[in-house]
């Protein structure tokens, strides 16, 4: 476990526990008798860090020459873990449809499966430019609804809240449809790699 590998590891423990504190006031109501806020900052500050380290282990990676075959399917796989936790609350907040959210569940499986596929022949399918560009998309859904969560624990008027509410899930559904297409991409070069090795 290189550094670079360590902070993706941080990312995959953070993962659940943003979930426990983001249903924390469910759960153990007498905690909140003052109200919610507090959860806000820690929430962010999970979000804040799990991004972060996401930056920094591709940077430790590149700079300590630590880059590996193990860490290619570890980042991406920790990333999908954050993201599918974080979307994962908003669908059980009724924010998202759980029909999207199913569809990237399914996709997010689907290209493992791939990977597995292609590991089998020797191959490493890293992170492709479809699949990053899903990641930003992602990053600002989880964003936006995590301002609108935010708002709403603060008591802000119900039209803002509903203004990002309504944003979070216009850029939810962009992000389902980049991920869809970003498996395509995938796909065919799973398809690609076994023409050439025929």
């Amino acid at each position: 476990m290189n550094l670079a590998n360590k902070l993706t590891f941080l990312r995959i423990i953070l993962a659940p526990v943003f979930f426990v504190f983001y249903f924390l006031p469910d759960y153990f109501p007498e905690l909140f008798i003052n109200g919610t806020s507090w959860t806000i900052p820690v929430l962010w500050f999970i979000y804040i860090i799990s991004e972060l380290t996401d930056y920094f282990d591709g940077l430790a990676a590149r700079k300590l020459n630590q880059t590996s075959d193990f860490g290619k399917l570890f980042d991406p796989f920790a990333d999908t873990l954050v993201q599918l936790t974080c979307f994962l609350c908003f669908v059980i907040d009724g924010m998202f449809p759980a029909i999207l959210f199913l569809l990237i569940i399914y996709r997010e499986f689907s290209i493992l499966f791939l990977r597995n596929l292609m590991l089998k022949k020797g191959i490493t399918l890293g992170a492709r430019i479809g699949g990053k560009i899903k990641t930003v998309a992602y990053i600002m859904a989880v964003g936006i609804a995590l301002i609108a969560v935010s708002l709403k624990r603060l008591c802000v008027c119900e039209p803002i809240q509903e203004f990002f509410t309504t944003a979070a899930l216009v850029v939810f559904i962009i992000s389902v449809i980049i991920a869809v297409f970003s498996f395509i991409d995938y796909l065919l070069v799973y398809l690609k790699t076994g023409k050439n090795n025929e």
